[in-house]
């Protein structure tokens, strides 16, 4: 029979595995933005996606199987893995302690690398966006949303794909 510490530290495990694969997706990402690969950021934004419902399933598989302990042990359902530390055996509490601590590690950098990209990202567009209006500024009309924000309109106007010179 496992103790119920051993489901724990597999979920958390698998927690940890999940936020790695998710942290090496955006790293990829962030090389495809570099290479200006738009194919490969678009599949990587995609597979991002994914990563991100699967690593939601693990958290909260880990979630319930806490929640469960800490009812056991008389605990609010909401309690969390750390504040319930002094409830599991004293050679246990190490192992737990630097799961927790590096799972934190994790959600820290891939929030970091998170924003990172979503600002390249947002970079390029606002690049693309200043070519196009160069090289068409009838094209385009800047206005300003209701939060403040700029936004470029199109104007409904179709180009001719071939024009007569003189």
């Amino acid at each position: 029979m496992n103790p119920v510490w051993h489901s724990i530290t597999e979920a958390l495990r698998s927690e940890i595995t999940e936020y790695g694969a998710l942290l090496h997706l955006f790293e990829e990402q962030q090389q495809r933005l570099f290479a200006r690969d738009p194919e490969a950021v678009l599949r990587l934004s995609t597979d991002i996606e994914a990563q991100v419902r699967i690593l939601h399933d693990s958290r909260r598989r880990r979630e319930e199987l806490v929640s469960a302990y800490a009812v056991a042990h008389g605990h609010p359902a909401g309690a969390t893995l750390r504040s319930l530390l002094p409830n599991f055996v004293a050679e246990v509490r190490p192992l737990l302690e630097a799961m927790i601590t590096e799972v934190n590690v994790l959600i820290h950098r891939v929030r970091r690398v998170s924003r990172h990209n979503h600002t390249l990202l947002a970079r390029s567009v606002d690049a693309q966006q200043q070519l196009l209006r160069q090289l068409k500024p009838d094209a385009f009309t800047q206005t300003y949303a209701p939060n403040g924000r700029v936004s470029m309109t199109t104007t409904a106007r179709p180009s001719p794909a071939l024009q007569a010179a003189g």
